[in-house]
């Protein structure tokens, strides 16, 4: 028979309890974020929750590469955020087209900043939304060239893109319907405006993100929809013709 030796007791008191009790509490509070992210920490990146990415980077004229969403957010993927609890708006797809088709739309700033984290976090990898800079420079090959504008106060850019540019469909369409660059990003001229991470404040000047009443979105021509409008039709737009759709694509810096 195997005796087993018995443990002393070791009783702590004053600081050292304190100490062992603070402890304590982070390595908690550390196995809690981690089971809330669905990730380990400095793992590899989570391929269930890694969109599909555009084959080639987008290289910037700063020389900085970044990679880019071969197709918007589709309401199937979106659901999935949804369906765990972060996102609180869901989707449904559009008449003859499937949830994995139809890119997902009717979305504000807030509801999709909600995404943006919580992919992130599930997948173990960083993204974030274009630069208006970074989304103009990715679709210069498959938007037309602009005419010389009609109005030259660059407060009336809207205006002129409006009137003198060959205006494309607005009905929602199945994902990979339009165009796809060099770079293999696809639908960047297509019905969906997306939105970017750059703040319109007006006449204001800068203000931080969580104070900024409108954000630029990108599509046909640029436009300007406060942050809490899902359907621009409706809850009207800031600067610019309000676009038929909103949606988004995510980037990173960091290669997957």
């Amino acid at each position: 028979m195997i005796s087993i030796p018995k443990v002393p007791r070791v009783r702590i008191e004053g600081r050292n309890a304190f100490v062992l009790c603070m402890v304590m509490l982070c390595l908690a509070g550390a196995i809690y974020l981690v089971y809330r992210s669905g990730s380990q920490p400095n793992s590899a990146p989570n391929p269930a929750y890694v969109p599909q990415m555009a084959e080639k980077p987008v290289k910037l004229p700063d020389g900085h590469a970044i990679f880019v969403q071969k197709y918007e957010i589709s309401v199937a993927e979106w659901n999935v955020c949804h369906a765990e609890g972060f996102c609180a708006e869901e989707l449904r797809p559009s008449r003859g087209l499937s949830a994995a088709d139809t890119p997902a739309t009717g979305l504000n700033y807030l509801d999709i900043r909600q995404y943006v984290d919580w992919v992130s976090q599930r997948a173990n990898h960083p993204f974030r939304l274009p630069t208006s800079q970074e989304w103009e420079f990715m679709a210069r090959d498959v938007l037309p060239e602009k005419p010389d504008p009609i109005f030259t106060d660059p407060s009336l850019r809207w205006a002129s893109d409006y009137l003198i540019s060959d205006r494309k469909p607005r009905a929602l369409k199945k994902k990979g319907s339009f165009s796809v660059n060099l770079q293999g990003v696809a639908d960047l001229d297509g019905s969906v405006w997306e939105w970017t991470d750059d703040c319109y404040a007006g006449e204001g000047g800068k203000v931080s993100k969580e104070r900024c009443p409108a954000f630029y979105v990108a599509g046909e021509h640029m436009a300007v929809i406060p942050f809490l409008v899902r359907d621009p039709a409706r809850g009207g737009c800031a600067v610019g013709t309000p676009p038929p759709h909103l949606g988004f694509r995510m980037v990173t810096d960091k290669k997957i």
